[in-house]
């Protein structure tokens, strides 16, 4: 058992394999340790996420070791699942070559292996299945594809898995399936889940197969945003949302009054809060405000209670219609604001202050002088359905309120008895521009020894610049020279948190931001401090990083 630093609040603890992970995670689960708020189980480590507040890292460690004696995990007897697959993969006759095996091999060890749901991660619905054939043991591909469809099954290393949507990946492709691995009608939204049982069953030699009906809770209301924006490894620029979308904003109660018209919706203009923590058992990162406390700000300036979802909007353009008196607040990147009245007369409105908005009255957005996200909370906040218990809107995961598209008209809830406005910033944060430099501090591990000394000396003395491929899921960095790695071998899937320097094998580093995956299977070199994470998030595209890291990488 190893410890590996990840951030003040986040350990890795290292295991010999994937039972005694398993059996690891069963004895916290069983027996908690107060202070323990979230654990992600992966191929050979447990991420864990904790209050040092409440339970230091030193007790934290002491009490992981004790019980490191326990028992292996037990079999798996859950519930057992049938796949149906088509064997068409594009990958199948080159992972075939590899094992040197035939195509109708390699679909009869996998169609005849029963395997386990160990953990989940990459994406929400994405189960990581264990225990198949260990012959069909095969190397993630060397470049990633830029999209690979829903129901893939796809080859790992050891493990299994179906994409539940559409997204870049680099695991091998043998086969599809027309089952949803993810339905945010049903409950529990993910098919899967750890301890189940999982056969594929061959449909071309199996008729239709005889997969588990799964019922439709209907129940569960929730909405689910268009596609995503981008995904990782390879982070590729956002894509236009699709036109077939949920509402916006539907109202929460039937007591919302008043709200705004969406003239013009900006650039990926999203309801954000707080995120979603906590659901790392269905493969469901927190996500939520890149910049949390322009986000806590924004509220408190309209007297709102900090949760509250607000709108976060990228770069300039969005423009607002007051439907009703309102009160208003812009926070985060530095704008200017032109309010309109109804009768034409223009003049100019204070950020980070509460602006009052008549009936008829327009907010408009104007260019970011630093910065790149801006937060618009409102008195009484606004009328929008959560997803999973958060108004957040993921776009790696598809979940949360669909992106906000000029004509939507966005309800608000009256605000409570003796809700008061807050005083005006008048000392914000100073924010970059595209042509700074921005030092972040970094803590490194966990697997800074995967790096030669050359490449870690490297990422702190480098210049790291923001390419266009960045987005809410992470910032993509060039420099002049990438980074090496002293071990070449296969990284077994481990989870990873907001902050994480993760690097592909092309050595250009990826930071993850908020809509980051749960897990990933590329070395995390270092992570971003915890008080730098704002920061991260506000940088534009062109300005430069620099890591400065606060401490030696040390392992326990």
């Amino acid at each position: 058992m190893r410890f590996l630093p990840v951030q003040p609040h986040v350990v890795l603890v290292e295991l010999d394999d994937l039972p005694h992970v398993l059996a690891l995670l069963d004895a916290l689960r069983s027996d908690p340790v107060e202070g323990i708020e979230e654990l992600v189980p992966a191929a050979r480590t447990l991420l864990v996420r904790f209050r040092p507040e409440v339970c230091s890292r030193a007790r934290l460690i002491e009490l992981l070791r004790a019980r490191q004696g326990g028992a292996v995990a037990r079999a798996a007897e859950g519930e057992l699942v049938e796949i149906p697959v088509h064997y068409d993969g594009e990958d199948l006759a080159e992972v075939a070559d590899y094992l040197h095996l035939t195509p109708a091999d390699v679909v009869r060890r996998h169609a005849g292996s029963i395997y386990t749901v160990a953990f989940t991660g990459f994406a929400p619905g994405f189960a990581y299945l264990a225990g198949g054939d260990p012959l069909l043991d095969v190397p993630r591909r060397k470049t990633p594809r830029t999209r690979i469809p829903a129901g893939a099954v796809g080859l790992a290393g050891v493990f299994s898995g179906v994409y539940p949507q559409a997204s870049p990946g680099g695991w091998q492709i043998i086969g599809t399936t027309p089952l949803a691995m993810w339905d945010l009608s049903r409950q529990p939204p993910a098919l899967l889940q750890p301890g189940q049982r999982v056969r594929f069953v061959d449909m071309d030699a199996a008729g239709t197969g005889s997969a588990r009906s799964i019922p439709r809770a209907a129940a569960v209301q929730v909405t689910q945003a268009a596609s995503p924006l981008s995904a990782v490894p390879t982070l590729p620029q956002a894509r236009s949302v699709a036109e077939a979308r949920a509402p916006a904003a539907a109202p929460a109660s039937a007591t919302a009054v008043a709200g705004f018209e969406v003239c013009q919706a900006g650039l990926q203009t999203l309801f954000q809060d707080g995120g979603r923590p906590g659901l790392a058992g269905m493969g469901v990162s927190a996500s939520g405000a890149l910049d949390q406390g322009a986000f806590r700000q924004a509220n408190r300036l309209v007297g709102n209670p900090a949760h509250l979802p607000v709108l976060e909007t990228l770069a300039c353009g969005l423009q607002l219609r007051s439907r009703g008196d309102s009160v208003v607040a812009v926070t985060g990147a530095r704008v200017p604001l032109a309010l309109t009245a109804a009768d034409g007369t223009r003049w100019h409105a204070q950020p980070d202050a509460p602006v009052a908005l008549a009936a008829g009255d327009t907010l408009t957005l104007g260019l970011p002088t630093a910065g790149v996200r801006c937060y618009v909370a409102v008195r009484g906040g606004f009328a929008v359905a959560p997803v999973l218990g958060s108004c957040a809107t993921d776009t790696l995961a598809r979940l949360g309120p669909a992106p906000v598209a000029a004509g939507d008209l966005l309800a608000v809830m009256p605000p409570r008895p003796g809700q008061v406005v807050g005083d005006p910033d008048s000392a914000p944060p100073v924010l970059p521009t595209a042509q700074d430099c921005v030092v972040l501090d970094v803590l490194l591990g966990p697997r800074t020894d995967w790096f030669t000394p050359e490449a870690v000396a490297r990422l702190a003395s480098s210049e790291w610049t923001v390419t266009p491929q960045s987005n809410r899921v992470g910032l993509r960095l060039a420099g002049e020279e990438p980074l090496v790695r002293a071990c070449t071998g296969e990284l077994p899937s481990e989870g990873t948190p907001t902050g994480a320097i993760q690097v592909p094998p092309s050595g250009q580093p990826v930071l993850f931001l908020a809509d980051h995956p749960l897990t990933g299977g590329y070395p995390v070199i270092a992570c971003v401090a915890p008080h730098h994470l704002d920061l991260a998030g506000q940088i534009p595209v062109g300005a430069r990083i620099r890591f400065r890291p606060l401490s030696a990488f040390v392992v326990e």
